[in-house]
């Protein structure tokens, strides 16, 4: 509300100003200047009157800025008569104050069209009828109707045959996806092909559409460490400009000198460009799915010369996979797939659900079995088709068998071996294991083609699973078998060689990510602690989207540096050329109106970033620490 308040008081001070200058020079243009002075000096009262309620709050809360350069500079031009300049420097500090929300506000229009999206109901089955109801009513379990051109309320899975959605708000994905009947939904999608039916997964307050508000409403709250310097270094040239004006004054006698130096530095583009540079790359960043809390954390993460990666859920995908299925009788690997997902669909073990999901990619039909029992953590019992089955663990499972086996323990580096029985038999093993994510060799290469000097794999795991997950990749170092205090000391040791970059997802690594200089959070949907203490949240659980993020704020920062380099450059030497008398105060003016426009279109350029794309994504993940084989 105080925003939309400010923005329609610069557009009123704006035109106050505007027409006072133009009513003025009209005035003048007949022949009267004195009637001019007084117009221009009614054009100028407004926008100076603001400009004194702005610094008093500013002085309240312990800030000092350059707007009392520019409440000086109309001042002194009213009081020594020159009142066009007074006229030009009002319209160029309401003008510049209107032209800088502007610049924020489109800025922020990606972030803001995250806001603008949330639905406010939803249709929910209810005894054969549908009703409309409000988010908060909706439990895990509730079967929804997503329509066509709805945005999908809550976190769910796809209760039909399939839904074709719209990702591109959440990830940047321009494409729409296609998923299939118990594929998971991301709260935020807008369905862009038929209606289907979902299962509700989460509350709303749960699901990811509304931690991503929260997260957006925090970024944008944010102030960056490049704008508090600028505050600093504004208190500087402030005394600078006042220094200089008072020995023009001094040395030549003359005050209008003064005056006209005091003009040439109002206001200054310390203070505009680096927010709207800084806020138009948090806009850029959000459009390729990633989030960052805000321009500090953009600033910090422009810095970044060293990584710590944490591998599962982050450098793997966190989901063990089939890599392959060796039979030890007659059973053929899709039969004793068959037969240990039937049984498998009773539990809920990660490994049994892997199975389980592998058989239904494959397209298979699994019967139901019958009298069942597991035992968690080991296994599972029970009759498929009339065969009696186990599946687990090996000592489990032959535990139970009466004819075969292996002749010695089946074991492989970062891989779980499920064994299977039918009928008494020993029938084989499943090996299953956590996969790289695709395109891990190119995002490695990608963050050193960025300046990441230093790349650092950090796991809990053994060291020989470590070993094979990195084997070919390229790390500086491996550390393995860590524990969560650990991975922060592993972080604090490596932030002495400059700033690190943390990137994890479980809870686990929430005390690293605090601990780094940028905490990066993967998927919107990971631990809610990880995504808490991080910086960084990438809204779609993709390693490589962090390329673009990385290289956005580099170059948002690099633009907001220029500008402020450039724009002072050129206000010193606009001061120096009004102090030796060739500018005079309107002259001065003119010239500053054109420096600070210059300097916020300049800025504006990192709404246009487009980051070079990463590196070709590999199109078969290769399994973890186990060599490929035949399924």
């Amino acid at each position: 509300m105080y925003g939309v308040v400010r923005s329609r008081l610069n557009v009123v001070l704006v035109a106050l100003a505007l027409a006072g200058l133009l009513g003025g020079l009209a005035a003048l243009w007949f022949g009267t200047r004195g009637l001019a002075d007084t117009v221009w000096m009614l054009g100028v009262a407004p926008v100076l009157l603001a400009l004194v309620v702005e610094i008093v709050q500013s002085l309240r809360r312990g800030e000092v800025g350059l707007d009392i350069v520019a409440a000086l500079s109309m001042s002194a031009a009213m009081l020594f008569g020159e009142t066009l300049a007074a006229a030009i420097v009002a319209l160029m500090y309401s003008g510049g104050s209107f032209l800088e929300s502007f610049a924020e506000g489109r800025a922020r229009r990606e972030m803001s069209d995250l806001l603008s999206r949330v639905p406010r109901s939803a249709m929910r089955h209810r005894n054969g009828a549908l009703d409309e109801v409000p988010l908060e009513e909706i439990e895990p379990g509730d079967l929804l109707l997503i329509r066509q051109g709805d945005v999908v309320p809550v976190d769910g899975t796809v209760a039909g045959s399939q839904a074709v959605l719209d990702q591109s708000a959440l990830t940047g994905e321009s494409l729409p996806v296609r998923l299939g009947r118990d594929h998971e939904v991301m709260s935020g999608s807008s369905n862009v092909g038929e209606p289907f039916d979902m299962v509700a997964s989460r509350r709303v307050g749960d699901s990811t559409y509304a931690g991503i508000v929260r997260l957006v409403e925090a970024a944008q709250r944010s102030r960056a460490p490049m704008a508090r310097l600028a505050d600093r270094y504004s208190l500087l040239f402030l005394l600078v400009t006042v220094v200089l004006a008072g020995l023009a004054w001094w040395l030549t006698g003359d005050p209008i000198r003064a005056v006209a130096v005091l003009v040439v530095a109002t206001p200054c583009p310390l203070i505009l460009a680096v927010p709207v540079a800084l806020v138009a790359g948090l806009s850029r960043a959000a459009h390729f799915g990633v989030l960052i809390k805000g321009a500090k954390a953009l600033e910090a993460l422009a810095r970044v010369r060293g990584l710590v990666l944490d591998k599962t859920g982050t450098l793997t995908d966190g989901r063990p996979r089939i890599v392959a299925i060796h039979s030890a009788g007659d059973l053929d690997p899709a039969r004793m797939l068959g037969f240990a997902a039937a049984l498998d669909q009773v539990s809920k073990h990660p490994i049994a659900q892997a199975i389980v999901a592998d058989a239904r990619a494959r397209g298979m039909t699994l019967p139901i079995p019958d009298t069942l029992r597991e035992i968690p953590g080991e296994g599972v019992l029970g009759h498929v088709e009339g065969h009696e089955v186990v599946v687990g663990g090996t000592a489990f499972v032959m535990a139970r068998v009466t004819e075969g086996g292996p002749a010695e323990p089946i074991r492989e580096d970062g891989a779980a071996v499920v064994a299977l029985a039918v009928d008494g038999r020993f029938a084989g093993h499943i090996l299953l294991a956590d996969t790289l994510r695709e395109g891990t060799s190119e995002f490695l290469s990608g963050l050193r083609r960025l300046g990441v000097k230093r790349i650092l794999l950090a796991t809990g795991d053994r060291q020989a699973v470590a070993a094979h997950v990195a084997d070919g990749l390229d790390f500086d170092k491996i550390r393995a078998e860590l524990a969560p205090e650990e991975k922060v000391g592993l972080v604090l040791e490596e932030r002495g060689a400059g700033p690190v970059m943390m990137v994890g997802d479980g809870v686990n690594d929430a005390p690293a990510l605090a601990a780094a200089d940028v905490g990066v959070a993967m998927g919107a949907r990971g631990a809610a602690a990880s995504a808490e203490a991080a910086d960084v949240v990438l809204l779609v659980d993709r390693l490589d989207r962090l390329l673009p993020g990385l290289e956005i704020a580099q170059r948002a920062r690099h633009i907001a540096l220029e500008s402020v380099v450039v724009g002072i450059g050129l206000s010193v030497l606009g001061m120096i050329a009004a102090a030796f008398g060739y500018l005079a105060p309107v002259q001065g003016a003119v010239l500053q109106e054109v420096i600070d426009v210059a300097v916020i279109l300049n800025a504006l350029r990192a709404l246009r970033i487009r980051p070079t794309a990463p590196g070709e994504t590999m199109d078969v993940p290769q399994p973890a620490g186990v060599p490929e084989a035949a399924v």
